[in-house]
């Protein structure tokens, strides 16, 4: 069981004061799990990392603040600059006014930037996702885009490309516009607004930020690190994820992802762990006694892995060979038998939740771009893929192009017809077409 080392006490002015750290979705119910367990958050859901399965989803469609997490998304497209060679890890970031001033700002970043100095891509990117520094998020979102408000387009762009429709974002930090000049606003957004997403986009973009770049976790799993080396404004850098080795509230298998803490938003945390080559992810949105408690969003998170891991499986449920009773014979053409049985051409593995029965599935088939076989069809000849899903199970994946298929084929060969036959055949067609 995932065990709180420490509980941490402060109060609401000195953690919300700092912020750091939709058509091809499935839907999802708001309170998905029949276990028994409830997330202790307004939103969390739990998914696979490799095919999307949802395993856990408490008001997952609801868009929320989300504070800090933002920055998953902003090192996305850095990470898919530095992969195109449109960006470097040693250019060099200048750093204007509006970014030195929210570097001097202690209660928005944690990592001083000198006026007019030059960092590097990579100094900056590490320093965005160890220590969560905004004034850094800015300087490289000004460096891919020309400026914070082009890149916000950017951002855009990209979720759309996901299939993200819902999410509102006006900045690449996270921040609320209370914290930022008015001159720097995001055009037409109110003074008062902050970046919005669900719980589901949340873990899209994290999955998508490891899959594309796995790269991204080298620095996410580091627990410190140095910031400005060899000049006068040289810090240490700390991470806020406790949930790494040796961190407060360490948990077996964590190498990531990102907090964020505002007001609106309260405690969130989207992270990540890897048990016997299996990660997962996992979201928290506004955390459960976020006013009262430093460590909630990791208690929170800790209690849904140990759901996940505890209670979820993959299992072999219909061996290779099966047959359905709703999945009828498929039609052949210019064969000596008109139509040819089918069956399952591979087992049928599926996550299973320890308390669900493996026998209660239901099957959808779904015929090949050939409505018909021609003959001669050999033993085996795909005809068609079929979806299996377990009856108690209405979770799904986080988006409905994920769900597994299997190939339904021929379950025996089909000679061709003599030549008469199938002349015949045709003939008779023909004249059944025409009259």
């Amino acid at each position: 069981m995932f065990i709180k080392k420490f509980t941490k006490k402060l109060t609401l002015i000195t953690v919300t004061a700092i912020t750091l750290g939709t058509s091809l979705f499935s839907s999802i119910p708001a309170f998905a799990d029949e276990s028994g367990f409830e997330a202790a958050a307004e939103s969390a859901i739990a998914i696979d990392e490799k095919t999307g399965k949802i395993f856990y989803a408490k008001d997952a469609d609801k868009v929320r603040g989300i504070a800090s997490i933002t920055k998953i998304l902003t090192v996305y497209l850095v990470l898919d600059q530095i992969k195109s060679g449109k960006l470097k890890w040693d250019d060099k970031v200048e750093i204007d006014d509006y970014t030195y001033a929210i570097s001097s700002d202690n209660n928005l970043s944690n990592v001083p930037l000198e006026p007019n100095a030059k960092y590097t891509v990579k100094e900056l990117y590490e320093a965005a996702l160890i220590s969560s520094a905004n004034a850094c998020a800015i300087a490289l979102a000004t460096k891919v885009a020309g400026s914070e408000k082009k890149f916000v387009a950017l951002m855009n762009k990209q979720v759309k490309k996901w299939g993200i429709t819902d999410a509102k974002l006006i900045n690449s930090t996270g921040l609320n516009n209370e914290n930022i000049p008015e001159q720097y606003r995001y055009p037409n957004s109110s003074p008062t607004e902050e970046n919005q997403m669900s719980a589901k986009d949340v873990a899209l973009i994290a999955q998508h930020l490891i899959q594309d770049f796995p790269e991204v976790l080298e620095t996410t799993k580091k627990t410190e690190g140095k910031f400005g080396v060899g000049t006068s404004s040289e810090v240490d850098m700390q991470t806020w994820n406790w949930m790494l080795p040796d961190m407060d509230y360490a948990y077996e298998g964590v190498d990531g992802l990102k907090t964020g803490t505002t007001t609106e938003a309260g405690q969130c945390f989207v992270g990540t762990a890897t048990r016997k080559d299996w990660r997962i992810i996992t979201v928290v949105l506004h955390a459960d006694n976020s006013d009262l408690d430093t460590g909630a969003r990791f208690t929170a998170t800790g209690e849904l892995m140990d759901f996940v891991y505890n209670n979820w499986s993959q299992k072999e449920i219909l061996k290779k060979g099966t047959t359905f009773k709703n999945v009828k014979p498929y039609p052949v053409k210019d064969g000596k038998e008109k139509e040819v049985a089918l069956e399952l051409n591979a087992p049928v593995t599926t996550w299973i939740r320890s308390d669900m029965d493996d026998e209660k599935y239901k099957v959808d088939f779904r015929s090949g771009k050939e409505k018909e076989l021609i003959a001669p069809v050999d033993k085996g000849t795909v005809a068609g893929m079929v979806t299996v899903s377990l009856e108690q199970d209405n979770l799904g994946y986080i988006l409905k192009k994920d769900k597994v298929e299997y190939p339904m084929v021929a379950k025996k060969s089909i000679k061709r017809s003599n030549f008469f036959a199938i002349i015949g055949e045709h003939f008779l067609e023909f004249i059944n077409s025409h009259l």
